[in-house]
């Protein structure tokens, strides 16, 4: 028998979230493009930043219109690294004469290319990126690409730039207990060995 769910946050009841999401406004306006298979996942961690940040929205597919993405009177980004991005860094985007649509392709690194070789419309925004050496705190699952963020790390990351001296960590609570519950679930010798003490092959 499954567990009752949380309709708003989609975890168990027994581990809602809810009250850790905060409830922030920024001039920024966040658009996350799901894949579907992300979207899926039980550790959406895209869901938890779109519910903790007014006006931002998810949407979930492998193609997009324009109007998905696009809203007048912003000045559309993509987060995305690229030859041509733009780092973020604190006082970006205020020399500009309208604020920051942010578009945030979410899930893996081979999906999130396919999101943008599938719509050249999208692929062909402005890109920003985040500067080198983050680090990531999703103890719980591993990254394809070395250095990777999940997707509520990225976002949290950019609008602290974006929006600075604002900062946005609170985006980042119930992420957090997000994945203190999945260890806690799994038992210390289960994570040690399949995440503290995982052999990373030699490429």
């Amino acid at each position: 028998m499954s567990r009752p769910l949380c309709t708003r946050c989609l975890r168990p009841l027994s581990h809602c979230l809810c009250a850790l999401i905060p409830s922030l406004a920024c001039r920024t306006r966040v658009v996350v493009l799901q894949h579907p298979s992300e979207a899926r996942h039980a550790l959406n961690t895209a869901r938890l930043a779109v519910l903790g940040l007014a006006g931002s929205r998810r949407v979930v597919g492998e193609y997009f219109s324009q109007e998905d993405w696009a809203a007048p009177g912003y000045a559309p980004r993509l987060l995305f690294p690229g030859e041509d991005a733009e780092v973020l860094s604190p006082g970006y985007g205020q020399d500009l004469a309208m604020p920051i649509q942010l578009i945030v392709p979410d899930g893996t690194w081979g999906h999130a290319r396919k999101l943008l070789h599938i719509n050249p419309g999208l692929a062909a925004l402005p890109r920003v990126m985040l500067p080198a050496g983050l680090s990531t705190r999703y103890r719980v699952r591993h990254a394809d690409v070395p250095g990777a963020l999940s997707t509520i790390e990225a976002v949290t990351h950019a609008l602290n730039a974006l929006e600075a001296p604002r900062n946005f960590d609170a985006l980042l609570k119930p992420f957090e207990a997000l994945i203190d519950g999945q260890i806690e679930g799994m038992g210390a010798d289960l994570y040690a060995r399949h995440h503290l003490n995982r052999k990373v092959p030699w490429r």
